[in-house]
């Protein structure tokens, strides 16, 4: 088993823009940049059927599901942080911070993953916002599926109790630490400061600033046989630790991601990773300024079993 889906879940937005929900503890979405900007919606939608058309181009299933206009949803396009499924049949679904964010549910699309894969459970974690306690998906959640390990950097977004109770339900092992950003605010999601791909992790070490904490996230990196693809402060800030990898439907190995993230990785690193992956590239830069979320944050994996109809 690879740490890559073969299918993915992707939502083109209706009503795009900065949200200031998120704003409060998202440092990545940059405000000042967007009053630069013009024209935001178009340019978001242009980038988004661009990045789904270079996936299909490359053999990469994509299933893409239209946002609606209402609710105001101005995030919808990461999908990511709201669901998650297993290779077991299950979908959870996951308590989310902002509250604009919670209305990204949708019974239609799980309805929808439902007609065309095997999906035996929905397990719905949800009532914890009522507590104000919050688990965002695969953005808190950073899955090494192949060793069944779970880490996650502690945030408002992500709770330390819920973290480790979902992971023994799933039968994983957590690792959780502390990440902060260039000027020591704790970083929002896991998914901007580290990717696990099936042979090599992508992490900004430099964000963890326990030395034990470090070691022991390393530690468990070697251990498990992955290559670590060390990346600065300002690399991170390009989205560079906001890949995915992928399965093509050959059969291939590909790691997904902006331009920006792939201009920001020197040469060296971009060489090591294509010992293991084809690198495939698509610019989202409107998304990412608004947004403050990569390329990663708009896969939602698949990790079902498909429906093969006669």
């Amino acid at each position: 088993m690879n740490n890559s889906a073969s299918h993915i879940l992707m939502v083109r937005p209706a009503s795009f823009g900065f949200n200031e929900d998120t704003a409060v503890d998202n440092k990545f979405q940059n405000i000042d940049a967007l009053k630069n900007l013009e024209d935001i919606e178009v340019k978001a939608l242009a980038e988004f059927d661009q990045y789904v058309q270079t996936l299909r181009d490359n053999n990469i299933d994509v299933i893409v599901v239209d946002d609606t206009p209402e609710p105001y949803t101005p995030d919808a396009l990461f999908p990511n942080n709201w669901f998650s499924t297993h290779t077991d049949g299950k979908l959870y679904l996951y308590p989310m911070k902002p509250l604009n964010r919670r209305l990204e549910k949708r019974e239609d699309v799980i309805e929808m993953l439902d007609m065309c894969f095997h999906i035996s459970e929905k397990l719905d974690l949800s009532h914890f916002e009522d507590k104000d306690i919050f688990l965002e998906g695969t953005g808190s959640i950073i899955f090494d599926r192949v060793n069944k390990i779970g880490y996650a950097c502690v945030s408002h977004r992500t709770n330390e109790q819920l973290f480790h109770d979902h992971l023994a339900e799933l039968g994983y092992k957590g690792v959780l630490f502390n990440a902060v950003d260039d000027t020591n605010t704790p970083i929002y999601h896991t998914n901007v400061m580290l990717s696990i791909e099936s042979d090599f992790v992508v992490v900004c070490g430099e964000s963890i600033k326990d030395d034990k904490e470090k070691s022991n996230l390393f530690e468990s990196f070697t251990q498990n046989g992955k290559e670590i693809i060390d990346v600065s402060l300002d690399q991170m800030r390009a989205f560079t630790c906001n890949v995915l990898e992928v399965t093509s439907l050959k059969g291939d190995k590909v790691l997904t991601m902006s331009t920006q993230a792939f201009n920001a990785f020197t040469n060296k690193q971009r060489e090591t990773m294509e010992k293991y992956v084809k690198l495939l590239h698509s610019p989202i830069t409107t998304i990412e300024t608004v947004c403050g979320g990569g390329t990663r944050c708009m896969m939602a994996e698949i990790y079902l079993d498909e429906k093969f109809f006669v």
